[in-house]
């Protein structure tokens, strides 16, 4: 494209591209790739029209069925993160298979795009089209789905996020003073259970008498954590937050930047994780935190219900594979204790005193 200059990248990786003709002023185009059609049509409102329009969409080729969906309920109805993870697939599939038919697409030609690549990146443009062929049947658009008959590729079992340990979390706060950006973030995901990018969201309109509440952005669920009210035992409530919060400039969200603005999800991954590591703890990253946390409850006794409903969780499976890396000897011996220090009267508890 004319006049298209590169300069950097962008926080996302994206290359940082600028409209800047010669003799004039570069302006910024957006966080986006050069085939997307969001940044196609950016270009084209800089330069006035100089930027090759896209051939219109025939009627019941694939092209014109992708357009249909990125315009229906199924596909707006996504969070805005997996909307831009599935728009790059479809774009790929407009570019590559676009002037075929939806009525002669068939399972062998979903086979051959997915032997491209390899098991785990196959899976993930599997999906996608088995929810585009899904709408199409239900929009009745194709008679069949073709998705359907293409079965998932056998993949390693991946190893995840690691859970952190009590001791990790101690050794994070020893890094981190009370003041410290890194230090709110770390205390607010400990007590929420709230992933990094729902975290940069968070703010004092969430709190309702003692509770806070949210929506978790990735499968708009609801979750709930004490704030101000008296937690339970098992929940082992932050004993910083409060003086975390207390030192941290106020704005909409509780976490904000050297300029006092909210936080950027999408760069809060790369700056915790590079936290992670100034603490002496490379292999760790916020996600770690919600699956530490729910180990932690489980030990302690936690029910699924409680756990679900502190973390955001929709099924009870997903309670489990988040606690799976829970002490089993802390299970058997956790909710013994804190049954007994239920009974004990306020002023002798003392979780370091019941073996």
């Amino acid at each position: 494209m004319k006049h298209l200059n590169a300069s950097g990248r962008w926080p996302s990786g994206n290359v940082r591209y600028y409209y800047r003709p010669k003799g004039q002023k570069g302006v910024p185009l957006p966080d986006l790739r050069p085939d997307d059609p969001q940044f196609l049509d950016a270009y084209v409102k800089v330069s006035k029209g100089t930027a090759p329009e896209p051939e219109p969409a025939v009627t019941g080729t694939i092209a014109a069925g992708i357009a249909a969906y990125l315009a229906s309920d199924a596909y707006l109805g996504m969070a805005a993160s997996t909307r831009s993870v599935w728009r790059r697939f479809l774009d790929d599939f407009r570019k590559r298979y676009g002037k075929g038919t939806m009525a002669t697409l068939q399972p062998k030609h979903i086979r051959q795009d997915l032997a491209k690549y390899r098991a785990h990146p196959a899976n993930n443009r599997l999906k996608v089209w088995r929810g585009l062929c899904k709408w199409w049947l239900s929009a009745g658009l194709i008679d069949d789905n073709p998705a359907k008959q293409v079965e998932r590729r056998a993949t390693p079992k991946a190893q995840g996020a690691v859970p952190w340990s009590r001791e990790d979390m101690q050794s994070f706060r020893n890094h981190w003073p009370v003041g410290s950006p890194e230090r709110l973030a770390f205390e607010l995901m400990y007590q929420t259970c709230a992933s990094i990018g729902d975290m940069t969201r968070l703010g004092p309109n969430m709190v309702k008498g003692g509770w806070l509440t949210y929506t978790r952005q990735k499968s708009k669920s609801t979750a709930v954590c004490p704030w101000t009210v008296p937690a339970p035992l098992w929940f082992e409530a932050s004993e910083y937050l409060a003086e975390c919060l207390s030192a941290a400039p106020k704005g909409l969200t509780f976490l904000l930047t050297a300029h006092k603005r909210p936080r950027s999800a999408k760069s809060a991954a790369r700056w915790f994780s590079a936290a992670c590591t100034d603490a002496g703890l490379p292999e760790h990253s916020a996600h770690g935190i919600r699956k530490g946390r729910a180990a932690i409850f489980r030990e302690n006794g936690a029910t699924t219900d409680q756990r679900m409903a502190i973390l955001g969780h929709e099924t009870e499976e997903e309670a489990h594979h988040y606690s799976k890396s829970a002490d089993l000897v802390r299970i058997i011996s956790g909710t013994q204790k804190f049954q007994l220090l239920e009974q004990v009267p306020t002023s002798q508890k003392n979780l370091s005193e019941i073996k």
